[in-house]
């Protein structure tokens, strides 16, 4: 049984949380938040502890989970790093270059196996997306459009997301999923133009260009929405003799002979959390149940690692900085 501690309980902690609760072989062994009703609310039978560095210092756990805001992820990570052999840590993996190079340099002491949540490497449909381009079915990538579009997200603790000192804002918390998948996709490009908002809060709206030797690749992301508007992560890619197409609730191939829906088999998880930007478990449930049976077999993880994160970090804020 691998026993898991959780730091952090809030929008992310929650989903987490339930997804543990659904793999085989996992418990939640203990959770941390500094508001106990949140710890209170998930912890079904773990230990509870008031802050995170009591929990990895005394809890009795096999792994650790930071579910905390980015600015928190180096200083607990590196910590957690020298008390559990696994580590996970929700994305982006730290607010700058200096600290994510802090967390290398520790796990490489260490020993430590990291796994970061860059969690769309995991999610249904760009998995199949990430197949079909692989295999070459229909042919060489033409064209790609990645697009992450979501409301004021006012569901952060002490409102620490909409503070760009902290969270980095849109164009580093959200566009940084999109920017992570193309570049373990296609790699870094051989160019890229960045453009960003200069009206409202900083960094809420980022687009950039990729350029690479045969196709272009364009990224868009906002959380500059009204709380009215839904929250939407679409795709399309255009290939030589087909367009897979990800968008309104509706997975699709259009090739010259017609419209055909790509249907995934999808594991049905109760839970959930109400009040964010997503309410589908799916991907997180995916990355964890990797995480932990990583963990189970004593193996390093290659997904999603601790140095893949890093690389999308400096890419992301090369972005913001030439935007």
């Amino acid at each position: 049984m691998i026993k898991v501690g959780l730091i952090g309980c809030g929008f992310m902690g929650t989903m987490h949380a339930n997804c543990y609760k659904s793999i085989e072989g996992v418990k939640l062994a203990a959770v941390a938040d500094l508001r106990k009703e949140k710890a209170e609310a998930l912890a079904d039978g773990a230990e509870i502890f008031e802050d995170g560095m009591e929990l990895i210092e005394k809890a009795d756990v096999d792994v650790i989970d930071i579910c905390l805001p980015t600015y928190l992820h180096a200083e607990y990570a590196v910590s957690a790093m020298k008390k559990v052999g696994y580590v996970f840590v929700e994305k982006p993996v730290a607010l700058t270059c200096r600290e994510a190079d802090m967390m290398l340099e520790a796990a490489k002491e260490t020993g430590c196996n990291v796994q970061v949540g860059q969690v769309i490497r995991f999610w249904d449909e760009y998995v199949e997306l990430r197949k079909i381009i692989e295999s070459g079915v229909y042919g060489r990538v033409v064209n790609a459009n990645f697009r992450r579009i979501s409301p004021v997200p006012t569901w952060g603790w002490n409102n620490w997301l909409r503070d760009v000192s902290l969270s980095g804002g849109a164009a580093q918390d959200l566009h940084i999923h999109d920017t992570d998948y193309v570049l373990s996709l296609f790699g870094e490009p051989d160019t890229f133009h960045s453009v960003k908002n200069t009206i409202g809060e900083a960094n809420s709206y980022i687009c950039t260009v990729m350029k690479y030797k045969d196709f272009a690749v364009s990224v868009e992301g906002t959380w500059d929405l009204p709380e009215s508007h839904p929250f939407e992560a679409t795709f399309r890619v255009v290939f030589e003799k087909a367009t897979v197409e990800n968008a309104g609730g509706k997975f699709m191939c259009y090739t010259p002979e017609g419209a055909t829906e790509i249907r995934l088999e999808k594991k049905e998880l109760s839970g959930g959390y109400k009040g964010g930007n997503i309410d589908d478990l799916g991907g997180y449930y995916n990355e964890l149940l990797y995480f932990t049976d990583a963990a189970k077999s004593g193996s390093k993880p290659q997904m999603a690692t601790l140095a893949d994160a890093a690389k999308s970090l400096e890419f992301v804020l090369r972005e913001i900085e030439k935007a």
